[in-house]
């Protein structure tokens, strides 16, 4: 291949151009795209686990009053069988269901405090009354806080370098990263890239000897099986199995287990009118 210069026609020596590269440099070349890599799934599982743990939250914000109610129903249907028969066995089950909707110690704050004398928490009294329901508040992250949420964990994340200090200081850093986005928190994402683009420098990338980079590889593999098991474990958890159903839409689909559990609390009711006539 020839280029014209000022100087004339000059040839570049293709053996310089082919030259074989070190064993060390595709080594480090390994390393780096198998960081590059665990970070992208280190992104995708955080986001996937606080979508886990907001829908639960609205899960329970929503259906835990209906979940009670249902509760309650049962240990009165139960009660009224047993003040009927007379049975020690009804009144074995009449127990142990009344049991099953007493709160507990210290339990009772997580639904606002109390009961009404019908057994409802507020949410469920509006909700099952027809009333309007206050709206669980949405913390899911939007596409605005996700985008923000990758380009910093990108720029911050620790597994870019390898000097301790500098690792110590980009874990402190990531996790107040993570728990603005659990919150969905966009201003703060974004006082938070300022801050590290003000910030000192990143540590420059360290270069090690072979045994040093594959050493290197070994905890990259130990680590992305690590959090392959967590993955699996928040996939086939109760909300994360649930979400999974409706990943687009998950609140369509806690309005679908609302439509399903009134339909239950009426029955109950109607099976209770039965039994207290």
């Amino acid at each position: 291949m020839t280029q014209d210069v000022p100087g004339g026609p000059t040839t570049r020596n293709d053996d310089e151009q082919d030259a074989p590269m070190r064993p060390e440099a595709r080594l480090e070349q390994a390393v780096r795209a198998a960081e590059r890599a665990l970070i992208e799934f280190e992104i995708a599982l955080e986001t996937f686990r606080v979508e886990v743990e907001n829908f639960s939250r609205l899960h329970h914000q929503k259906l835990g009053p209906m979940y009670a109610r249902l509760d309650e129903l049962d240990a009165r249907i139960a009660e009224a069988r047993a003040a009927r028969t007379a049975d020690p066995e009804d009144l074995r089950r009449a127990r142990e269901a009344r049991a099953a909707v007493m709160p507990m110690p210290g339990v009772d704050e997580l639904f606002h405090g109390w009961m009404d004398s019908e057994g409802l928490f507020p949410e469920a009294a509006a909700m099952l009354g027809g009333q309007p329901v206050r709206v669980p508040q949405r913390v899911r992250p939007s596409e605005e806080a996700r985008k923000l949420y990758r380009e910093l964990a990108r720029k911050v994340h620790p597994d870019l370098v390898q000097d301790e200090s500098e690792r110590l200081r980009r874990e402190e850093f990531i996790t107040r990263v993570n728990a603005a986005y659990a919150l969905g928190d966009i201003d703060e994402l974004k006082a938070l890239a300022g801050e590290w683009e003000a910030g000192p420098a990143p540590a420059g990338q360290w270069l090690g000897e072979a045994e040093e980079l594959y050493a290197r590889l070994e905890w990259l593999a130990q680590r992305k099986e690590l959090l392959t098991v967590v993955a699996k474990e928040l996939e086939e958890s109760a909300i994360g199995s649930m979400l999974r159903l409706a990943p687009d839409d998950p609140d369509r689909l806690l309005e679908e287990i609302a439509e399903q559990l009134l339909a239950q609390v009426a029955e109950r009711e109607t099976e209770l009118s039965r039994l207290v006539e």
